[in-house]
């Protein structure tokens, strides 16, 4: 979350899909092994104050943060049922989550950030509560975990920079970390300035992490002006233990606002959320950084995640304060459903 989007409408609850078109954006464009022709962006629902961590469970089910700004309330886990097209209320009060992320076993997890949230990797109970899993590192709280993914070995990788949130800062750095199927935290590397966004390349070999730095915490007093820092894309060799190798930018924004959330296809393609303001929607990028598509959001983007089964070539977005979607001709990779061979670890925790 690197931006903020007021909240200007009434949250009405269990609407039907508009199936919107955005015909005033630009149209979608690029490759046409991505992009069906004609393909066009779709809104589902609106009615959310800051969405956030899109996540598809194997029934198909789309579940997504919608996070309070004004820390006027506990934020809510929202699920859209492709089916019937209505948006529920999964969980009232979510502390805050943010990324969303199904592990091996198929158990909803959530990293919540501060501004009165929970500040760490929780799991969404069956009853629809949040469950602590992790809090700390070293004895100390988290600062606002953003964004998680759940390599096919069990280990959990998640983001913990802090854009909002009056809490007092305890770390002294903003870092990715690992979590062990034994439950052990470890700081999974020194190399990011303010991490985000965090996927899997799909031979679950390559981390990627985005580094988007825009220099505030939250904390800075009104009207302070924050000097921007790196804004990255990058890709982390994952060893056989679970920690990481050297880092290789795979894009580097400039000084514009890089990507937010991000997934990947099949065939390894990245897919990512770029909130800068003159250019902002989801860019399909190769592992080497080549631009192959463009897909303009109305509003800024946060997320992305494919869905599963018959809706596996269905792009969902996290923007604004709506959930969206774009059918496309690539088909999403899921490393929380690996394929069932031997040397895989499947218990999480």
């Amino acid at each position: 979350m690197v931006a903020f989007i007021r909240w200007s409408c009434l949250l009405l609850l269990g609407v039907a899909s508009t199936s919107v078109s955005l015909a005033e954006n630009p149209v979608p464009s690029g490759d046409p092994a991505i992009l069906p022709a004609g393909a066009k962006l779709e809104r589902l629902w609106n009615e959310g104050e800051f969405t956030e961590g899109v996540a598809v469970s194997k029934e198909g089910l789309v579940y997504f943060s919608d996070i309070a700004i004004e820390a006027k309330n506990p934020g809510r886990i929202m699920k859209f049922d492709p089916a019937s097209g209505k948006t529920t209320v999964h969980v009232a009060d979510s502390g805050q989550s943010n990324g969303l992320f199904f592990d091996t076993k198929g158990r909803l997890l959530a990293v919540c950030g501060a501004n009165i949230g929970l500040r760490g990797l929780c799991e969404v109970t069956a009853d629809g509560k949040m469950k602590v899993i992790v809090d700390k590192y070293e004895g100390k709280r988290f600062s606002s975990p953003n964004d998680l993914v759940v390599h096919p070995r069990g280990w959990v990788y998640f983001s913990d920079p802090r854009y909002v949130g009056k809490e007092p800062l305890e770390l002294d750095h903003m870092s990715v970390y690992r979590v062990d199927p034994d439950g052990k935290v470890h700081r999974a590397t020194t190399d990011i300035q303010k991490p985000n966004g965090l996927s899997l390349s799909p031979d679950a070999k390559t981390l990627y992490v985005a580094e988007t730095n825009n220099g505030a915490t939250g904390l800075e007093p009104a009207g302070t002006k924050t000097s921007q820092g790196r804004m990255t894309l990058n890709a982390f060799p994952i060893k056989d233990d679970g920690s990481l190798g050297p880092k290789r930018v795979v894009v580097d924004f400039g000084q514009g606002t890089g990507t937010d959330g991000m997934t990947t296809d099949t065939d390894g393609r990245i897919y990512c959320a770029v909130r800068k303001d003159e250019r902002h929607g989801i860019i399909v990028f190769s592992p080497e950084g080549k631009e192959l598509a463009y897909i303009p959001t109305e509003p800024l983007p946060t997320n992305c995640k494919f869905g599963t089964g018959a809706d596996s070539k269905t792009l969902y977005v996290t923007a604004g304060q709506g959930l969206y979607r774009i059918k496309l001709n690539t088909t999403g990779y899921h490393p929380e459903m690996p394929p069932m061979r031997p040397g895989f670890i499947l218990d999480v925790f």
